[in-house]
């Protein structure tokens, strides 16, 4: 079975509103089902999902594509990796030897780091590792936590590691470069390592602490490479994102001590920032597990106020945020080792939404004998109530501010009446781009498009087309009818999903090919509108022929040839 046939039998099993569904949820509206785009900051559904046709298309940023498309741009993998995921979703195999494109400018480096982790992973398990160990255990870090997440030992040594790299035919200047080593020395040296995984589960950086010493730096982390950017890593994301598609729900911690505890009582749905600031690449790894999100960061201020602001930077892209509240002096590391999982997973329980843990935070500090503060907060109260969608919760929000400022609740209502017809303008003005209204064709264009979808849906319509002795006048019509020509040869037969499969890396005939299925309705297909393209097409044909030899013409001399041309001309202009 080559690789085409592998990549239809897949297709064929796997239907792509079930499979999108399972990232993103979908409401029908017609034939087509509609979703957000998880391939830019959307909040809008913008995505169109074809049951009858197999693929997906947004209408804003134009991300389109097959099942294997979709799992390749939201997993942030290669076709194999996708290839792979698909066919154990229908229990198949795929050996090896499958042949995808599958290297990328930077395979020394992942190779690099993924030697470094072994070599740091052993390390914990010879007896250079038994303090290291120790340590850990004392620090209720057992084996099984160890092997989860590839904790491994740097050793007491300035060059173990760049040795081992150097002996295996890396050069020194590549390992300066990549954060492992520094003039020949160990970047890392006597330290428990905690490996940083990218999201496809590759090795891309270390986070190194001191265990049995002290040190004016406690934590020596990879510097930034060309494989680690901090702001586009969730520390656990590889693990937890399937986790969190089935439990329904993201836990977003703070450090990874607190994802090792939470896995600890099998709650491992859990991804740890890189720092408490929240970047737009980490905001769109979170938008593609689940639109229900907890937080669940230290008690302490700082950690309140990281809560804050990742609360509200999450808000923005349309997920459903909770607050998992923890007493002022706890993390959810020290929590769950003195409470236990039974009240950590209370705690989940009794998670409060983040409105409710935005007002509470706002009311922190405020002077009610000022009138200034007063003012300011209760319209910062108002504006944050005009936001909930829930009226009887806005009304709720407004008694208790009445309540506890003695104010009058027809004045706070009169504000947040204000507040609402202000969202409702901004909502008003959302429009989203439908490409197929905003593409202006010609009419032989028009007719192009839907000759093509019907040579792709038919193959007696291609026939027809071949039979007729038609031809398209421009070069990417002319490639895109050459590769449907060379499949029907191939495979007999064409399914839309399968041909996009097969185009993948022929970048402008994809290109005209999705603007294709993108453009026609598959309804206005039928034999009269078949005998109508060919039509324009033909005429079409002629006045590029008729064109072609009065061009001819005028740079003959001879008057025999001028006549004869002249004939062929009137012979097209007269149908024959």
């Amino acid at each position: 079975m080559n690789n085409q046939n592998i990549f239809n039998e897949i297709r064929k099993k796997i239907d792509i509103v079930d499979l999108i569904s399972e990232y993103v949820p979908l409401t029908q509206k017609g034939r087509n089902y509609f979703g957000v785009c998880p391939f830019h900051n959307d909040t809008n559904p913008s995505m169109s999902v074809s049951r009858e046709k197999q693929i997906y298309k947004c209408f804003s940023c134009g991300a389109s594509g097959n099942i294997f498309t979709f799992v390749r741009d939201y997993e942030h993998i290669d076709m194999k990796e996708a290839l792979n995921i698909l066919a154990k979703k229908i229990g198949m195999e795929i050996k090896n030897n499958i042949e995808t494109k599958n290297t990328t400018k930077y395979d020394k480096i992942y190779e690099i780091y993924d030697l470094a982790y072994k070599f740091y992973q052993n390390n914990i398990n010879t007896k250079e590792g038994i303090k290291a160990k120790e340590y850990l255990k004392a620090r209720s870090i057992g084996e099984d936590i160890i092997k989860e997440f590839g904790i491994g030992l740097s050793l007491d040594s300035m060059d173990s590691l760049t040795k081992v790299l150097i002996k295996k035919g890396y050069d020194a200047l590549t390992l300066d470069r990549i954060g492992l080593s520094s003039n020949n020395h160990d970047l890392f040296i006597n330290r428990i390592m905690v490996p940083i995984q990218d999201a496809t589960g590759r090795t891309v950086a270390f986070s190194g602490r001191v265990y049995n010493k002290k040190s004016d730096h406690k934590y020596v982390n990879t510097k930034e490479t060309e494989i680690f950017k901090k702001g586009t890593i969730l520390y656990n994301y590889h693990r937890a994102k399937e986790v969190a598609r089935k439990e329904k729900y993201l836990i977003i911690m703070e450090g990874y001590m607190d994802v090792f505890r939470a896995s600890s009582v099998n709650i491992k749905n859990v991804v740890a920032l890189m720092g408490t600031a929240l970047t737009v690449e980490q905001s769109d790894l979170i938008k593609r597990t689940s639109n229900n999100i907890y937080l669940c960061l230290d008690g302490d201020e700082p950690g309140q106020k990281a809560m804050m602001s990742v609360g509200e930077q999450l808000e923005k892209l349309g997920l459903q945020i909770k607050v998992i509240c923890l007493t002022d002096d706890e993390d959810p590391d020290s929590y769950i080792l003195k409470y236990g999982e039974d009240k950590f997973r209370d705690l989940i329980d009794r998670a409060i939404s983040f409105s409710d843990f935005k007002l509470s935070y706002l009311k922190k500090g405020i002077n009610f004998n000022s009138d200034l503060e007063l003012s300011k907060y209760v319209d910062t109260v108002i504006k944050e109530a005009s936001n909930i969608n829930d009226e009887i919760r806005r009304e709720i929000i407004i008694k208790k501010l009445a309540n506890e400022t003695n104010l009058s609740y027809n004045t706070l209502e009169k504000r947040l009446i204000e507040y609402l017809g202000k969202n409702q303008s901004k909502h008003n003005d959302i429009v989203i781009v439908n490409n197929k209204k905003g593409t202006k064709l010609s009419q032989y264009d028009k007719a192009v498009y839907g000759m093509f979808y019907a040579m792709v849906i038919d193959r007696k319509y291609f026939n027809a087309f071949k039979r007729e002795a038609l031809y398209f006048t421009t070069a990417p019509y002319r490639y895109l009818l050459t590769e449907i020509e060379y499949y029907y040869k191939k495979y007999s037969t064409i399914e839309i999903a399968d041909f996009y499969t097969y185009l993948l890396d022929k970048e402008d005939v994809l290109a005209l090919y999705n603007k294709i299925i993108s453009y026609v309705d598959s309804n206005t297909i039928n034999d009269e509108a078949v005998n109508d393209f060919m039509k324009v097409i033909k005429e079409n044909n002629v006045r590029q022929e008729i064109n072609r030899l009065k061009d001819l013409m005028r740079k003959t001399y001879d008057e025999l040839e001028k006549s004869k041309i002249a004939e062929e001309i009137k012979l097209l202009r007269i149908g024959e």
